[in-house]
């Protein structure tokens, strides 16, 4: 087994590491542009995906505790998603998440595995599967923004108000909610709606 210290692996945790800390200050900003653009849901998503990015940041972190105090040099390629729309950075987080999971993560994984760390391996392995759910996250709720189908449905379903929960059923969410009064932008599909027992 290699050296972790002088391991590609010890570096490949530290870009993730990296990369994690960087999608949580990008989905937090992009969280305010939904907030301008009058989509607190959509600004939700981001708040929700960038905290699991902080832990996947804290678990890869975790994995470098033996170099405490130690510094680890790296290079690595990083986005610029500065978009001045919710869909615009929707589609972006869609991709970086897809890229994570299809090949940072899997190549990640891969070395570390040749390199003896069975055990990291499998966390890059892992978290690249998570990373496939927030990329499928974004790219349905970028398909329902694009398609002007957020707030509207085909067939009669439940909306939440993400602000005091209350339920409406119809083919459209209301326009403000009738007992908040907040706007629309805080309506969400029920089945899309966090913690719904169904």
């Amino acid at each position: 087994m290699i050296d972790f210290k002088n391991s590609e692996t010890a570096k490949n945790l530290m870009r993730a590491f990296a990369g994690e800390s960087q999608a949580r200050n990008r989905y937090t900003i992009a969280a305010g542009q939904a907030k301008k653009d009058g989509l607190p849901v959509v600004q939700s998503v981001f708040l929700f995906t960038a905290n699991q990015e902080k832990e996947h940041a804290e678990v890869f972190y975790n994995h470098l505790k033996a170099l405490k105090g130690q510094n680890i040099r790296i290079d690595g390629g990083y986005p610029v998603d500065h978009y001045d729309n919710s869909l615009d950075l929707l589609k972006a987080a869609r991709h970086n998440e897809y890229e994570e999971y299809g090949d940072v993560y899997q190549n990640f994984g891969n070395i570390a595995k040749e390199e003896g760390f069975a055990p990291i391996a499998n966390t890059f392995f892992m978290v690249a599967e998570i990373e496939k759910i927030h990329g499928d996250r974004f790219q349905l709720f970028a398909d329902y923004l694009e398609k002007e189908r957020l707030f509207v449905s085909d067939v009669e379903t439940g909306w939440m108000c993400l602000n005091c929960g209350y339920v409406h059923y119809g083919t459209k969410a209301p326009n403000a909610c009738p007992v908040c009064h907040h706007e629309q932008g805080y309506f969400i599909r029920l089945e899309l709606a966090p913690y719904i027992l169904g």
